[in-house]
């Protein structure tokens, strides 16, 4: 079962029967708005949506991070599936997948963004989400409608973080500006 989360809302990454989980996939998916055309139709935008992870330690350092020109963490632990640039298709458009069980000990919280590289702000995007995925079973736990439209063209998405032995996810949607990660960084570091 699906949760719909809310900005600041966090849930636990415990699995039912007491386990955590090793395995998930956060997927991003979104929609161009259609632009009205002069006798009234609509014509599809190009909107090139991307999702980037962060790894950060216990002081909100950068220790690595997953982006569409570094598909892989240097440890192998997450790994972007590749970038889409127009957000076509149903479902995820974007994804990355983290393996918890070999996330580095150094690594505390993993953050999850989204920007537009080609700088269309969020009034310019239709129906975006974010999900967490349990990649073993192929469960979505939860799920963050990105519904800020407004003049933003990047939004601090969701937080993975070490609780103890297991993890947790908060949603964050802190909206930004900026086209890659590294444009996005002293807001996520507010946002920690």
């Amino acid at each position: 079962m699906s949760v719909n989360l809310s900005k600041g809302q966090k849930v636990s990454l415990s699995k039912r029967d007491g386990g955590s989980l090793t395995r998930v996939r956060m997927g991003l998916g979104w929609d161009a708005v259609k632009k009205k055309g002069f006798f009234g139709g609509g014509k599809a935008q190009s909107i090139d949506l991307d999702a980037s992870a962060l790894l950060l330690d216990a002081s909100g350092n950068l220790v690595d991070q997953v982006w569409f020109r570094q598909l892989r963490s240097s440890d192998g632990s997450v790994l972007h599936t590749g970038d889409n640039r127009t957000g076509a298709g149903d479902g995820d458009d974007e994804a990355i997948q983290v393996d918890l069980s070999r996330v580095p000990a150094s690594v505390t919280n993993v953050v999850f963004t989204v920007n537009s590289f080609t700088g269309q702000d969020f009034s310019s995007i239709a129906n975006a989400f974010c999900r967490l995925i349990d990649e073993t079973t192929e469960t979505e736990i939860a799920r963050y409608e990105l519904t800020g439209s407004g003049s933003h063209n990047a939004q601090i998405m969701a937080r993975v973080t070490r609780d103890g032995a297991g993890w947790s996810m908060t949603a964050l949607g802190v909206p930004a500006s900026g086209r890659t990660f590294r444009d996005l960084m002293p807001a996520v570091s507010s946002a920690l």
